[in-house]
């Protein structure tokens, strides 16, 4: 599928609002210079983001970071019958860069960081979507100051208030926590990512925060909410999930041992309880994935 360019309504303000009241929504796979925060509030379909795809359904929320090929596929009822108003949704828009600089205003530190980590796009967890969607509305019913005051503040109320999150990269469903400003954390973090596909030790994190054990296993759920080995089974789960969507991988024996994992029985097992469904299974719904690209 051939990727467009969208041109996102012109205007003077920081950040701008369209309000889809369509038989079906925009039809082409596109992308656009801003980051997008999306309220489902009518229709259904497929999301597509980059090679992922998923359903979307009415409420739910999804925030897209900027320059990333995606598109909300009505189903093909919706082309059928096409019926006005079917299809609902208010868009947000913003430059991330012109809206919160970087090296400026401290107290918009958690924001920046927020935003750095949105890499495909993540959607908003159900718990959050009833006041996301209050507040959504409010931005769009307000002007000026009023409504860019308004924006910021549930950017704010994102970066506490957001935890379990799916990405639109995977699927998987992450903790989303900002990276700590601890540089002992920050390490861990690059080291991981680095290193997620070879054998990684407690012992070996553990010497770079230069602690023991139980003081590391203590010290990084405390700033991450979560275990260290929970932390890599996600890094390593999800990067089997960007393989398998994008086919870089030959069989689920090498797919297993590409990712970190000793034994496909492990990664079957480890795979299952981060993402719900066995890799067999997600193989076979993102098998026909090339014909969106």
């Amino acid at each position: 599928m051939k990727v467009v360019r969208y041109s996102v309504p012109v205007s003077a303000d920081s950040i701008v609002i369209e309000e889809d009241r369509l038989p079906y929504f925009y039809e082409y796979l596109h992308y656009h210079n801003d980051m997008q925060l999306t309220v489902i509030l009518k229709g259904e379909g497929t999301l597509i983001v980059d090679h992922y795809k998923q359903r979307f359904t009415p409420g739910e929320i999804y925030f897209i970071n900027a320059r990333n090929p995606h598109l909300f596929c009505s189903d093909v009822s919706y082309f059928d019958h096409q019926k006005e108003n079917s299809a609902h949704a208010i868009h947000i828009y913003f430059d991330e860069k012109k809206l919160i600089p970087d090296n400026y205003l401290p107290e918009m530190n958690n924001i920046r960081r927020l935003l750095n980590i949105v890499k495909h796009g993540i959607q908003i967890p159900n718990k959050n979507e009833a006041y996301v969607k209050r507040q959504v509305i409010r931005i769009k019913n307000s002007s000026g100051f009023e409504r860019l005051y308004r924006f910021v503040r549930l950017l704010h109320y994102f970066t506490g208030e957001l935890h379990e999150v799916r990405d639109l990269s995977s699927g998987v469903k992450n903790h989303l926590r900002t990276v700590s400003e601890n540089p002992r954390i920050k390490e861990v973090y690059q080291f991981t990512l680095k290193h997620y596909n070879t054998p990684i030790s407690l012992e070996t994190v553990s010497q770079i925060c230069s602690m023991t054990q139980p003081a590391f296993c203590k010290f990084f759920k405390k700033h991450t909410s979560k275990t260290y080995m929970n932390f890599l089974h996600e890094i390593r789960v999800s990067k089997a999930c960007n393989k398998i969507i994008q086919g870089d991988f030959e069989n689920m024996t090498s797919l297993a041992y590409s990712c970190g994992f000793n034994s496909t029985v492990n990664f079957n097992k480890v795979f299952k309880k981060v993402v719900k469904v066995s890799p067999s299974d997600y193989i076979r719904k993102h098998r026909n994935q090339k014909s969106y690209a």
